[in-house]
């Protein structure tokens, strides 16, 4: 008899990760495929659709469940995208839980791309079993997520964690229209903007980090300003929701040891009021994170408690 697993789907505006995974989380296989992100939410899923029973043939297994992890603004109740990026057409409104188990026969569930990757670092990742987290994750821009005694918590409005968005960073414009926002020092935009004001040279995050190693001040500057923006986001959480555990990932942190310092020396300027000490982790599953969290959403529909 085939074991049974669970298949885990990171839909990103460029390329889509399918992962197979055990009911323990132990990763089994996985594929990396470009996202048709402008032929539509059918297109999409097909795509999804034949990694998943290619991984399945590969390994001779049967699937209980299917969580998906996408960009933009999702319904997890009704497994619907709600809002895309310009890089999607046809996504958004797209019932995508039902179109996955009308597909694949098995229960299907949708989050956005912050909250499954903090539910996979908390499932098996670098703050697994802790149950107060504030996930980030920095890339382009700067997300957030929160889980709070042990349970993903949206909020009210379903902003909950949005730390990219919140002000006191400065006055450089934001991409959402305000000014001064996290998203500003610490996303990857923000940093690339910061490094061409300085030196009138455009680069990317990951060739400012080459030059950041290579000694440039301009580009050490720019990580050290993103760590110390890193930091004050995590000590508006501590001193808000005293949550003082925190996980970050996103293209950005793969740069860790530029951020830590940074981050390390500001923390310690400015400890929470509580005393408690706070500890900060990078990713441990890297780009898995999305699609393991994906997984392990809907292990709680078809796995026993």
């Amino acid at each position: 008899m085939s074991a049974e697993v669970l298949a885990g789907i990171d839909v990103g505006g460029t390329n889509t990760k399918v992962l197979l995974a055990t009911t323990d989380l132990e990763v089994l296989d996985r594929i990396d495929l470009p996202t048709p992100a402008h032929d539509g939410g059918d297109a999409i899923l097909d795509a999804a659709e034949a990694a998943v029973r290619s991984l399945l043939d590969r390994h001779r297994a049967s699937l209980a469940g299917v969580g998906v992890g996408a960009a933009g603004v999702v319904d997890p109740t009704t497994g619907t995208v709600l809002v895309t990026a310009n890089s999607f057409t046809g996504w958004a409104g797209y019932g995508v839980t039902d179109a996955v188990t009308a597909r694949l026969g098995v229960p299907a569930t949708l989050d956005n791309d912050v909250n499954a990757f903090l539910l996979g670092e908390v499932a098996a990742g670098a703050v697994a079993g802790e149950r107060d987290v504030l996930g980030m994750t920095l890339g382009t821009g700067v997300g957030g997520a929160l889980v709070l005694g042990g349970t993903l918590f949206g909020g009210p409005h379903g902003a909950a964690g949005e730390i990219g968005h919140v002000p006191g960073f400065g006055d450089t414009p934001c991409t959402c229209g305000q000014r001064g926002h996290l998203e500003t020092v610490a996303g990857a935009r923000g940093m690339a903007d910061r490094y061409a004001a300085s030196t009138g040279r455009r680069l990317g995050t990951h060739q400012v980090a080459e030059a950041a190693r290579a000694g440039d001040p301009d580009a050490q500057a720019v990580f050290a300003t993103a760590g110390w923006g890193v930091a004050r986001a995590v000590l508006l959480t501590a001193g808000i929701l005293d949550v003082t555990t925190v996980v970050i990932g996103g293209g950005v942190a793969r740069s860790w040891d530029l951020l830590a310092p940074a981050v390390a020396s500001a923390l310690a300027d400015e400890p929470p009021v509580s005393g408690a000490a706070i500890r900060v982790e990078p990713s441990a599953l890297g780009p898995d994170a999305v699609a393991l969290g994906a997984a392990a959403q809907v292990r709680r529909l078809v796995v026993a408690a």
